[in-house]
Formats: structure tokens, sequence, C-alpha cells
């Protein structure tokens, strides 16, 4: 056997031996392991953006051993197991990768996004939405890039990144005119209007804007720490501009 088909096998066990002998793991439900998995997930976006790969090893495993627990459950209440899961991702990948497994021929990773967008509307029962496997639950910057993703897939897309900044730059001129007025409901319409055209500004030029705004967040933490760390005094009790002089100085570490 494999030693990764071992590795796997000694989980399943494992899992098998805490659902029945532990107290905690015996309670559980998928429910109650929801934010717990989410918890897991950013975990491991942030060992990748921190490049720790002794992390991301670490995160993979937590995130497996969920999805075994979950596949436990369902198999416990007679539904499904994890032998039923992979097997449907494996038949799934081999389905929507004709161009590896038939006869379809594809130029460039675009064309092979687009096959993948016709065959998942193919196989959904009925007329399906383009955005109807976008999750609820995402983060609002995620959604709209995946949003803006998938409805590039049949068509709906900019030409060219000018026709895109123009946009950007009409919603500027609309949040400026929101802000001018006392509609604090408009005002918020309009900024996210601003923000929706960004996110696809960014997209269109093969920027990830979470990645972006989150890298931008680090080092925002990092130079605020470098302003508590060296200040003499109390934070409350120096001048912003005293404060900006240590920003800079961090800036150069």
């Amino acid at each position: 056997m494999k030693p990764q088909l071992e590795a796997f096998d000694r989980l399943l066990t494992i899992m098998d031996e805490l659902r029945v002998q532990c107290p905690w793991d015996r309670k559980q439900t998928m429910e109650s392991l929801r934010n717990l998995t989410i918890e897991e997930t950013y975990e491991l976006a942030d060992a990748i953006l921190e490049k720790d790969l002794t992390g991301v090893k670490e995160e993979i495993g937590d995130l497996l051993l969920h999805m075994v627990f979950y596949a436990k459950i369902a198999d416990e209440q007679k539904e499904w197991d994890i032998s039923d899961a992979l097997n449907a991702v494996c038949d799934k990948l081999i389905n929507r990768h004709p161009h590896i497994y038939g006869d379809v021929t594809v130029e460039d990773e675009e064309e092979v996004k687009r096959n993948w967008e016709q065959i998942k509307q193919q196989e959904g029962k009925g007329k399906r939405s383009v955005l109807g496997g976008v999750p609820k639950s995402l983060p609002a910057m995620v959604k709209a890039y995946r949003m803006q993703d998938k409805t590039k897939q049949v068509g709906f897309e900019w030409e060219n990144s000018e026709q895109v900044w123009e946009k950007v730059e009409e919603e500027i001129g609309e949040f400026k005119e929101a802000m001018a007025t006392s509609n604090t409901e408009h005002q918020e319409e309009e900024f996210g209007d601003l923000l929706f055209s960004l996110i696809n500004y960014a997209r269109f030029t093969g920027i990830d804007p979470e990645t972006a705004l989150e890298r931008v967040n680090q080092k925002f933490k990092k130079r605020f720490e470098y302003i508590e760390a060296h200040a003499d005094r109390e934070l409350t009790e120096m001048s912003l501009a005293e404060m900006d002089a240590l920003w800079n100085q961090a800036k150069e570490q």
C-alpha cells in the first residue's frame, strides 16, 4: 500500500475510535463543526500568505480531519461515506476535463474554465443560474470576485482594461455626488458600487483583490506595532505628527 493510503487509512481508523471513545468527538455534529472548519480554512489561508509550508502542512491535516469527520457523521446516518465523496469528486474531475479524459482540444486555461462552467451548467437539473455555485456565506470581496469571474465565462466581460477603469472613475464620481447629500443609504450603495468596480478592475488586470488587501492589512499591522513598540509614552499622549514620524521609521525597516 502506498504510504499516502496508509496515512489516510490511519486517519480513518483514529476517527472511528474517537467517535466511539471520546466524549467530545462523540458529541459533535455537522453544525457544531461548521465554524471550526471555517476557522481552520482561514488558518490555512494565513499560512499560505506567510509562505509557512510547515503551517500549511499542519492546517491541511486539520482540514482533512474535518472532512473525514463530516463523512463519518454522514456514514452513521446511513447517507454516504468517505469513499462516496471521493468517487464523486473523481467523477466530477473526469467529466469536467474532457481535454484530458476525452477528445476535446483547448488552447489555454481560459478555455478550460469556460468549458468547466458550461459542463457544470449541463450537470444541473433544469435551468441553473451561472451564479448558483457561489456560496452565500463567502466574504463579500471574495464573492464579488467569484461572481465576476463566473459571468466572464459566458461572455459577460469588458473588452479592455481602459473600459473597466472608466467604470471605476464613473463610480468615484457617483460616490462623490452621494457624499454631498445626507442620504446615508445612497452613500453606502454608491460606495459598494465603487468597491465592486475596483474589484472588477483588479480581476481584469490579474490582481487578486483579497490577497492584495490582506497584504496591506499585514503591512499596516506591522508598522503600527512598530509605533507601539518604539513610543516613549502612551499613544493617546502623542500627537499625530509624532506617531507619523515613527510610522515613517517603520517603513524603512
